[in-house]
């Protein structure tokens, strides 16, 4: 399969990894990363399986082996949720020129969802930031019981809490190769272009809405991490059952979430299961 070359962007990443490098503090651009990059992912084209895209919607770290994101991070309040109406996919031309330009159709007839990791209810106060959402580097091919079962419940619920007051950042991503979905288990899609992923995960850090979040993460700050299965059979399985510690996702991921908390408060919550969490095994395996 051949795919177009696309326009590289840079103005807004080069803006973003300037503001990064020189500490200034989070914008509208880069907000999403205030608790760290967990990749280390950079701007550098030649960096293409770690490549960092940043939108004012959220960030991401884009995998061109692979045909999809390794992880996005994105913040979530309540002012982010509103009444626009659901977009449709499209390819995301601010990719480097050489890189994969991956299109809503190599997902047709696949038997997988084109699953958003940003979701897209999480920014639909704008047409512009709903819109965003569905660039094809927000989305992965998620089996369908996974993407409308225990997946949309726990995204519901974060939309939730942002309801009642909090403020959210949230890194979701996926692991591995190999998924089941309504045709039967595939390792890729799109002629090979497209991984299909084994594992769905998601990191949730939730603070009470107020200033210098940074500052404000302490050894009791709710973390909820998930591990999910890429599989059918899944969809009337609770969310809850899937909740494990961000230290498994960095052991099965080989990343490295927040980093810019001190590391006393790290090893506290990120080796502490929610406890909404109901299962026993280690998902992440």
């Amino acid at each position: 399969m051949k795919y177009a070359r696309a326009p590289f962007a840079s103005l807004l990443v080069l803006a973003f990894a300037l503001t990064v490098a020189g500490s200034l503090g989070p914008t509208p651009a880069n907000i999403s990363l205030t608790l760290g990059n967990p990749s280390d992912a950079t701007d550098d084209p030649s960096n293409e399986d770690n490549f960092l895209m940043a939108k004012p919607q959220y960030v991401l770290s884009f995998n061109n082996s692979k045909g999809g994101a390794n992880w996005v991070a994105w913040h979530l309040q309540a002012s982010d949720i509103g009444n626009e109406s659901r977009g449709d996919f499209h390819p995301d031309t601010s990719l480097p020129a050489g890189f994969k330009q991956i299109t809503k159709g190599d997902y047709t007839g696949s038997g997988y969802d084109r699953g958003h990791l940003c979701n897209s209810k999480d920014r639909t106060n704008t047409r512009a930031n709903n819109d965003a959402t569905f660039f094809m580097t927000n989305i992965l091919p998620q089996a369908a019981d996974n993407n409308q079962g225990p997946w949309v419940k726990l995204e519901n619920f974060e939309r939730e809490l942002a309801g009642q007051g909090k403020e959210l950042y949230i890194y979701a991503g996926a692991f591995g190769t190999g998924g089941t979905g309504k045709n039967g288990f595939k390792q890729t899609i799109a002629n090979g272009e497209v991984n299909v992923p084994k594992t769905f995960w998601k990191v949730m850090v939730v603070l009470t809405k107020g200033n210098n979040d940074l500052s404000r993460v302490n050894a009791n700050t709710r973390v909820i991490a998930v591990c999910m299965p890429n599989k059918q059979g899944i969809r009337n399985t609770p969310w809850q059952k899937f909740v494990t510690t961000v230290h498994n996702i960095e052991t099965a991921t080989g990343y490295n979430f927040l980093s810019p908390v001190s590391s006393g408060i790290q090893q506290t919550i990120e080796n502490r299961k929610d406890s909404a969490g109901t299962g026993t095994a280690n998902p992440c395996q």
